[in-house]
């Protein structure tokens, strides 16, 4: 199990991380598909290859292609708009009636997922990123889809574990 590989690759220091993986990935408030795309698009976003791929390996045995492809989508797509987002927020008012004029139509299609599930992906992704307006936005609208506070807060426990773990694996792969 890829899991079990990634926990194995986390150094004695790095105990707290593997415990919070193995937790997240057994018991959940989210369905499977829900929790294993914040698993994909976490991973994605952590920009680390080791992480993405063990990752992707195990979440191939909870959700199909498509999900874990929309997950992707998800990522990337907020790669971009929370650099956007978050630089319109700095700028403050002045910006606020700028066109965005950056294509996003994977958000409109929620890359062919349940657009609940796509925002959960996206407030992860949005809140390892840091965007604030983002992560406001995609919060509410989960909300608004009728997903639980809990539900919210599980994505969020998941995108902060993979970066924790991201973190340690580049430091045992940088220092061997």
């Amino acid at each position: 199990m890829s899991i079990d590989t990634l926990r194995s690759a986390l150094p004695d220091w790095a105990k707290d991380l593997s415990l919070n993986l193995s937790t997240l990935t057994r018991s959940s408030s989210l369905n499977e598909q829900q929790q294993w795309g914040c698993f994909v698009a976490a991973a994605a976003a952590t920009r680390n290859e080791t992480v993405l791929i063990q990752i992707i390996e195990e979440a191939r045995t909870h959700m199909s292609e498509e999900a874990i492809n929309a997950a992707l989508g998800a990522a990337s797509i907020m790669g971009m708009n929370n650099v956007a987002y978050r630089a319109r927020h700095f700028f403050g008012s002045a910006y606020d009636n700028e066109r965005m004029g950056l294509r996003m139509n994977i958000i409109g299609t929620s890359g062919g997922v349940d657009k609940a599930d796509f925002e959960l992906w996206s407030l992860a992704v949005s809140s390892m990123n840091g965007c604030e307006k983002c992560v406001v936005a995609h919060e509410a609208t989960v909300r608004e889809a009728g997903l639980s506070q809990e539900q919210v807060w599980e994505a969020i426990r998941i995108a902060a574990t993979l970066q924790g773990v991201a973190q340690a694996v580049f430091a045992v792969e940088t220092l061997g």
